[in-house]
C-alpha cells in the first residue's frame, strides 16, 4: 500500500479522532468501532512498553494508537506495534501495516471478539509475524506466531504471574507478567 493510499484510507477515520474523548476508534469489518478506554488498559500498555523498549535493537521502535489502514473495511490502531525506527521517526498518524513486526492488543470487555478473532485473522493474513494479546480481564498472555490466511497457526496461552520469553523477528523478548494489572471484576 502506498503512502497516498494509506493517507486516503486513514482520512475516513481521522475526522472522528477528537470527537469522542475517552474512546479508541477503529474501522472493523467496515464499521466504525468505538471502545471506551479503561485505566487497566492504559496501564498495561504503559508497563509493556516500558518492558519492551529496552530490549529492542536501536532500529526498532514502539508506537501506540496510530492508525494502520489495512483496507477500506479494516483500519486498526494497535495498542502497541513495533515498526522500523526510521518509519517511527516520520511521526505520522497512519502507517502501512506492512511495517509491523510485532502487534500487541490489550483486551477490554468490549474488544474480546476483535482482539481474539478479527485481528488474529487480519494480522496473520497481512503477514504480521507475531501477535501478543494481553488480557487483564482473565490475567492471560496469548502469544501468536506462524501467520496464515485464516489466522495464526502457532499459539500459546500463559497465565499472568511470571516471565514469558517470546522469540520474535525483533529479538528474544522477556515479558514479566507479574506486575501487570488484573481486573478485580474478572
Amino acid at each position: 500500500m502506498t503512502t497516498s493510499q494509506t493517507e486516503h484510507l486513514h482520512s475516513r477515520l481521522s475526522r472522528f479522532e477528537d470527537m469522542f474523548p475517552g474512546y479508541r476508534t477503529e474501522i472493523v469489518e467496515g464499521n466504525i468501532m468505538m471502545s471506551p478506554v479503561r485505566a487497566f488498559h492504559a496501564k498495561t500498555i504503559r508497563l509493556l512498553w516500558n518492558l519492551l523498549e529496552p530490549q529492542l535493537a536501536p532500529h526498532w521502535q514502539c508506537v501506540s494508537d496510530v492508525a494502520f489502514p489495512f483496507s477500506a473495511d479494516f483500519e486498526f490502531c494497535p495498542d502497541l506495534a513495533v515498526i522500523p525506527a526510521e518509519e517511527e521517526a516520520r511521526n505520522l498518524s497512519a502507517y502501512s501495516p506492512d511495517l509491523i513486526e510485532l502487534a500487541v492488543e490489550v483486551v477490554s470487555p468490549s474488544s474480546v471478539r476483535n482482539d481474539y478473532e478479527v485481528k488474529d485473522r487480519q494480522y496473520a493474513a497481512r503477514g504480521i509475524a507475531h501477535y501478543l494479546i494481553l488480557d487483564p480481564c482473565k490475567g492471560l498472555l496469548s502469544t501468536r506466531w506462524n501467520p496464515g490466511p485464516e489466522g495464526y497457526r502457532g499459539r500459546d496461552v500463559l497465565p499472568y504471574g511470571g516471565k514469558a520469553v517470546v522469540d520474535t523477528g525483533v529479538g528474544r523478548l522477556t515479558i514479566d507478567t507479574s506486575g501487570l494489572p488484573v481486573d478485580p471484576a474478572a
